[in-house]
């Protein structure tokens, strides 16, 4: 995933002719600069293609839809500005006519109750209703601002505003993803089960490369391979290698530099890798920093060919544009209802971490040898407040389904292995109960972030059902 760039938002600026216009006017002027504000750039009619550059007439509509036409590749999100009435019908025929497919804000200016003459009376809180409602005729979906209204200069606008452009980020992100399935799901792992076929019907493919082809690869490649030792030297500066030995260095080296490879010849944007226990077996070594790396660098990986969990882990980076990692809802921790250890051998990202080290797979070195399980990353997850999600395919009722929420990770004393961290979710056995009565997997991503509500209303644009935890007032 590149870093976030700009955010590009269509503007539709409602007018009607029996309220003020100069107020969109006014309104048209006030979106612009808001958003340039916010570092986002507005794609608007101006007022040598309309009055005022708002939209009230069939004529104008068409304008707007051609202009988004022409910007279509840029914009991601739709945003409706009622700074009066609006007309309803121009509106929606813009969007429609457009045929873009991205998220919808509506924002409608409150009246100020100390002035309500008829020269400055806006009536956008009712005019909302009219263009919410035309939307759901017309098919459209879209988002409501935390108020039913919001004056744009306003903290409610602002925070508003960055939450609809989380929303549009992974909408746009996960529009004809690519997801590599690096080797078979592990027998063991029937949890981790998934349908290619219902998540190519949201346009998500998934590209297979089998282990065998991975270890030939590797084979073929010399020490001395400068993308092998480009790799290395990655490594060496990314986490405390100190105990480790070359050779098992060289390997994590030469497997991260086929994979990157095959990533880019693919076009494959985020990656599921087997591990347990054929990579320790065959090979020699875990996988697990090389996806800590990826991971880190805003590229999800998830361990046991998890295709699901590292879509999930991507839609948080998406919102938020810091790493994800997916670990598993593991321990009870003590008698405390409302927390967890969450845990993975690990391949966290470091920006998990308190502090981090290379070291060994204690879990599958009592099978296959402490010399072949060197790479993974542990340490003690970092406390901060967190968002957390898993989306999965239902392969029963043919959806995609899933839940997300806030929590955070706690300071709370813990002597353990591997990557492992004290989570804090209100309400978790409640989570709990519903995970298991559900049939959803012990893996969950996380993000050091506060996106579970974008995630969970980009999930609708998506036509996913996604249970929010704890349950939303609105």
């Amino acid at each position: 995933m590149a870093a976030q760039g700009t955010m590009t938002f269509g503007v539709v600026v409602g007018n009607r002719g029996f309220f003020p216009d100069h107020l969109a006017k006014t309104g048209r002027e006030e979106i612009i600069a808001v958003l340039e504000a916010a570092g986002a750039k507005a794609v608007v009619l101006g007022p040598e293609d309309s009055k005022y550059g708002a939209v009230e007439t069939y004529t104008e509509s068409q304008k707007c839809a051609e202009l988004f036409k022409k910007h279509a590749e840029e914009i991601d999100g739709i945003i409706i500005t009622l700074p009066n009435f609006g007309e309803e019908r121009g509106i929606v025929d813009a969007i429609r006519l457009s045929g873009l497919k991205v998220p919808v804000l509506v924002q409608a200016t409150p009246d100020r109750s100390d002035n309500m003459t008829i020269a400055v009376r806006r009536d956008s809180f009712c005019g909302k209703m009219s263009a919410c409602n035309n939307l759901m005729q017309y098919g459209i979906d879209y988002s409501l601002t935390t108020l039913h209204t919001e004056s744009l200069s306003s903290e409610e606008f602002k925070a508003d505003l960055e939450w609809f452009s989380q929303v549009c980020r992974i909408v746009k992100g996960l529009k004809n993803l690519r997801i590599g399935a690096i080797g078979a799901r592990p027998t063991a792992f029937n949890t981790v089960r998934y349908s290619e076929r219902i998540l190519e019907t949201s346009g998500i493919s998934i590209e297979t490369l089998d282990l065998s082809e991975v270890f030939g690869r590797i084979n073929k490649m010399k020490d001395s391979d400068d993308a092998a030792q480009a790799k290395l030297a990655a490594i060496k500066s990314y986490v405390s290698t100190a105990g480790i030995p070359e050779e098992a260095l060289l390997k994590m080296a030469k497997l991260g530099a086929v994979i990157d490879g095959w990533m880019t010849q693919t076009h494959v944007t985020i990656s599921a890798v087997q591990c347990w226990t054929s990579m320790e077996e065959y090979f020699g070594v875990v996988p697990c920093t090389i996806m800590s790396m990826m991971s880190n660098n805003l590229i999800p990986s998830a361990c046991e060919v998890d295709v699901p969990g590292t879509l999930s882990m991507y839609m948080l980076a998406l919102a938020s544009g810091s790493p994800s990692a997916l670990l598993d809802w593991n321990n009870n921790y003590g008698s405390h209802p409302d927390k967890c250890v969450c845990f993975h051998c690990s391949n966290l990202p470091k920006h998990f971490f308190k502090d981090v080290k290379m070291d060994y797979q204690e879990i599958i070195a009592g099978t296959v040898g402490k010399l072949n399980t060197f790479g993974t990353c542990v340490g003690r997850v970092k406390a901060g407040g967190m968002s957390y999600a898993r989306y999965s395919t239902d392969d029963r009722r043919g959806v995609i389904r899933g839940y997300t929420g806030p929590g955070k990770f706690t300071d709370d004393p813990l002597d353990t292995f591997g990557g492992a961290g004290v989570a804090e979710i209100p309400q978790l056995q409640k989570l709990l109960k519903y995970i298991c009565r559900e049939g959803f997997e012990h893996h969950v991503a996380a993000n050091f972030s506060d996106v579970s509500k974008a995630v969970h209303e980009a999930a609708r644009y998506l036509g996913w059902e996604s249970h929010y935890h704890p349950e939303l007032d609105d």
